[in-house]
């Protein structure tokens, strides 16, 4: 069962449903969610008007989140296009917590309210059982946030710190947010028990093959957290600097599964709305309404991918080909690269036309380079995966850590170069953050670069 919070009445806006409507349909969603073997976390709704849920998209929908002047510019951004019929507002949004907290519109019809709680229902339900969020700490986030965000108040108010010092710091940890691991539940060694590790394989060589391993080497294995390993070694930075590091990589490890499951997600969401609507026993003249707003929301997109769109038709292709059982597995198994690699075949492919484009600087325009088909549907399948979740967002690695505190980093080339302008100026934030010299290495067009 759900719970509303925060109801506000307009009652110049607020024309076609009441608090009695709303927890009745809930009533009947969660009846029919249980049904379907869902499994989800008390929602608790907010209900908010379009000004509001602005500023809950521009601050990622968390009620605790810290101060920054990128989130304002996203606000303004967000206001602009929606004034100038450039862009609409989401139906709803939903925090991955325990309970789980979704904001709904106060100007939006009932049939919109029931769609989307019964959209909510899937997304909470995603969250709660699928294995990327299992350390995400949903019990905890929201206390967890607040209490971030009442620290990076207490820097910015700090005479001795300021706004600018800290914004500044914030700004350069933005830039590498996404330089975290991207594997949610895989165990990791910490360095204590790497060195046991190594020590043993030491100890046990019986060939001489780990003669020259400098055991006392940082990192021991290359380490794809930069965040982490520059608060944990960094040792000139002062304590609310390397708090403020920890702050966004915390923040960023929380939102790497929902980034790395986007497609899924919406997907499962979708086919959920579907199925409990269909079931529900509406008035004729919501119908209709029910119609329009899911065709809205998995449409295709020209020239893109709506995550929406995809997510949903490789589910229902699961469920026609293998069972609703299936279906439930995989919400619990994957990340939308695995899954796309899993369930995108060729039948699905074609089913979709997918194609692959890239952009002909020579001519100025987008070229096809291939089109779904008996031998070239893995490729197209194998491309999408590269633009799925944070694959295209470059890897950078910590490889050593050098006694006179030069710190070795190495971009993990998969056949992409990088935009030297970006890279550059990524380079000047790292810079920014350790407080030593920082060396670079890439590969441009075959060539190793250095900065």
């Amino acid at each position: 069962m759900a719970c509303f919070q925060e109801i506000v009445w307009r009652k110049n806006i607020m024309a076609d449903w009441s608090m009695e409507e709303l927890l009745g349909w809930d009533k009947e969603i969660c009846s029919l969610g249980k049904s379907l073997n869902l499994d989800w976390y008390p929602i608790e709704y907010e209900i908010c008007d379009y000004k509001e849920m602005m500023g809950h998209m521009a601050y990622t929908g968390l009620p605790t989140h810290y101060r920054h002047w990128s989130y304002g510019k996203s606000f303004d951004r967000i206001q602009t296009e929606y004034n100038l019929g450039m862009s609409g507002l989401p139906y709803e949004m939903i925090i991955n917590s325990n309970p789980s907290i979704s904001y709904l519109m106060t100007e939006n019809p009932m049939a919109t309210h029931i769609l989307t709680m019964a959209h909510c229902v899937g997304h909470s339900d995603f969250f709660k059982n699928n294995r990327m969020f299992s350390e995400t700490g949903a019990d905890t986030v929201i206390d967890k946030f607040k209490s971030a965000g009442k620290r990076v108040r207490k820097y910015m108010e700090d005479p001795n710190i300021g706004i600018d010092k800290v914004e500044s710091i914030l700004d350069s940890c933005h830039t590498i947010r996404y330089q975290v691991p991207r594997t949610p539940g895989l165990k990791r060694r910490n360095h204590k028990q790497l060195k046991e590790y190594y020590q043993s394989l030491i100890l046990n060589d019986s060939n001489g093959s780990w003669n020259n391993f400098d055991i006392n080497k940082i990192p021991l294995e290359p380490d794809t957290n930069l965040l982490a390993f520059i608060a944990k070694h960094d040792r000139y930075l002062e304590e609310w600097e390397r708090d403020l590091i920890t702050i966004v990589e915390q923040e960023s490890l929380y939102f790497i599964p929902q980034a790395c499951t986007k497609i899924m997600n919406e997907g499962w969401a979708c086919m959920m709305h579907e199925k409990i609507v269909n079931s529900l026993d509406i008035p004729d003249n919501y119908f209709l309404s029910f119609i329009r707003l899911h065709n809205q929301v998995v449409r295709p997109h020209l020239g893109r991918i709506n995550p929406y769109h995809l997510g949903f038709k490789i589910f229902k292709y699961i469920e026609k080909n293998q069972g609703f059982e299936e279906c439930l597995r995989a919400r619990e198994t994957h990340s939308d690269e695995t899954f796309i690699k899993t369930y995108l075949n060729e039948e699905l492919c074609k089913e979709l036309n997918l194609f692959t484009y890239s952009f002909n600087r020579r001519e100025g325009y987008n070229k096809i380079i291939d089109v779904a088909g008996k031998e070239s549907w893995q490729r197209v399948r194998d491309d999408l995966i590269k633009s799925v979740g944070l694959n295209s967002i470059p890897v950078v690695i910590v490889k050593e850590l050098r006694k006179d505190g030069t710190l070795i980093l190495e971009h993990e080339h998969d056949g992409r170069d990088l935009e030297l302008s970006e890279a550059n100026k990524v380079f000047e934030h790292i810079n920014r953050l350790w407080h030593g010299e920082v060396r670079f290495t890439t590969v441009i067009e075959d060539e190793t670069w250095e900065f």
